[in-house]
């Protein structure tokens, strides 16, 4: 248990400063626009559990701390719910009504796209 610990805690890390440069990069780029890193990286998180998902269920030889540091740990990392949602409020806050529910219906419905597809392509590459 302390070797899938230790696998989640490190690959977690990775998925932590890989959102960090991903979201310094784009409010660098563009300020306004500041929660497209979030929605980035959620998307894009989105389809690799799904691909991986499906992948392991193939290859369930892998090993747990593989499986579980990549899924857990990097994705977990990597993505993030709470920014995603303290985002949305800033945005209502700030009046930005479409711009809230653009975000907010393409995260959902493009998470679950993403998921679905990661999924499919998984099923493809078998």
């Amino acid at each position: 248990m302390i070797r899938v610990a230790l696998a989640v805690a490190f690959a977690g890390a990775l998925g932590c400063v890989l959102r960090f440069l991903v979201a310094s990069y784009a409010v660098a780029q563009w300020p306004r626009h500041f929660y497209l890193a979030t929605f980035t990286v959620n998307i894009i998180g989105c389809l690799l559990i799904g691909l991986l998902s499906g992948l392991f269920l193939l290859r369930t030889d892998l090993p747990l701390e593989l499986r579980t540091g990549l899924t857990v740990g990097f994705l977990g990392g990597l993505t993030t719910f709470s920014s995603f949602s303290l985002e949305l409020l800033k945005l209502l806050e700030a009046g930005r009504l479409p711009e809230a529910g653009a975000y907010l219906l393409c995260s959902i419905f493009g998470g679950l796209l993403a998921a679905w597809g990661g999924l499919s392509l998984a099923r493809l590459l078998h």
